[in-house]
């Protein structure tokens, strides 16, 4: 009778350790623009190397064609949170009240972006951009205020024309919709190394983005309140950040998550230096509202304590 009774509490002990750990992983519903980007990669990357299993989060990823349609999103509830929205549209949102906050700097300057034409093309160099259609994703986007600052720095009267998703534009190019198309590394890679399509510009060309903050990550504030969700998610995006620019198996992963070929993966990680994935501190935050007014995402500057609201990175 002792040894089944032992056996017994022994079987209660080990099912109420299950229940605790089933109970111990908490689930984020996560929005992700642009499917297959390196940098926005984190959450899928880090997922199938088991780093946010092991800091007790399960995530449920939904792609989207870029930040205002992933904020959109998270505003009405049906994600929890999105990684690499572009800084001007979250800015813009709060500002209209949008219940969100930024809970992490996703790309620092903007080392991935290129503008791209067909190898025919005349357009050589951005100057040549004037009078011609220029692709970005959505208004509010890091692409898009790349681009504006890109022209603006130069005085260059082209014509911005958003075209949507990387994938989208692709066709659009070689259709002739438009004059010149927009990337992030390391998609397109490919067609530029086979010579189907050809850089004329790049984002390291855009002198104002070169130390701020150009993307972001932004929670809704139900999942603000979930206590200790978002310290556990930093822990995990940080520690899956080191893993993709140390170990080997992280660009396995990558290749079958993107679908690219190994000469391109393997060089992705020279194209976008780690040093810009920091999610820990938002970068020019002063200049980044100032942009916001300037380019007309936002009415007048946020205040210290508006700019002390929607900041709320959590420690890792």
């Amino acid at each position: 009778m002792q040894v089944r009774a032992f056996g017994l509490a022994a079987f209660a002990l080990a099912a109420s350790v299950l229940a605790h750990s089933a109970q111990a992983q908490d689930t984020l519903r996560i929005a992700v623009p642009q499917r297959g980007a390196w940098d926005t990669g984190v959450p899928e990357l880090g997922q199938r190397g088991g780093i946010f299993k092991k800091h007790g989060l399960t995530l449920e990823l939904l792609y989207t064609q870029g930040g205002p349609e992933s904020i959109q999103a998270v505003i009405s509830g049906s994600m929890d949170m999105s990684v690499g929205v572009g800084v001007s549209a979250a800015v813009g949102t709060y500002a209209k009240g949008a219940p969100i906050r930024i809970v992490g700097s996703e790309m620092i300057g903007s080392p991935d972006l290129y503008w791209y034409v067909k190898p025919e093309s005349p357009i050589r160099k951005a100057a040549d951009f004037s009078g011609k259609t220029v692709g970005y994703s959505q208004n509010g986007t890091s692409s898009h205020a790349a681009l504006l600052e890109l022209l603006r720095q130069d005085d260059i009267k082209a014509v911005p024309t958003a075209v949507g998703g990387m994938s989208a534009t692709l066709p659009q190019l070689m259709s002739g919709q438009i004059d010149v198309g927009w990337a992030a590394a390391p998609f397109g890679l490919d067609q530029v190394e086979s010579g189907k399509i050809r850089i004329v510009a790049r984002g390291t060309e855009v002198t104002a983005l070169r130390d701020r903050t150009v993307r972001v990550n932004v929670a809704g504030l139900p999942t603000m309140a979930k206590p200790g969700v978002l310290q556990r998610f930093m822990r995990a995006y940080v520690e899956t950040v080191a893993w993709m620019y140390a170990d080997p198996a992280a660009l396995k992963h990558f290749a079958e998550y993107s679908g690219l070929p190994d000469s391109i993966v393997r060089s992705v990680r020279d194209f976008i230096p780690k040093e810009t994935m920091a999610p820990d501190r938002i970068v020019g935050m002063d200049q980044i509202v100032a942009d916001a007014v300037k380019l007309k995402f936002v009415a007048t500057p946020l205040t210290p304590a508006q700019v002390e609201e929607l900041v709320q990175i959590p420690k890792p």
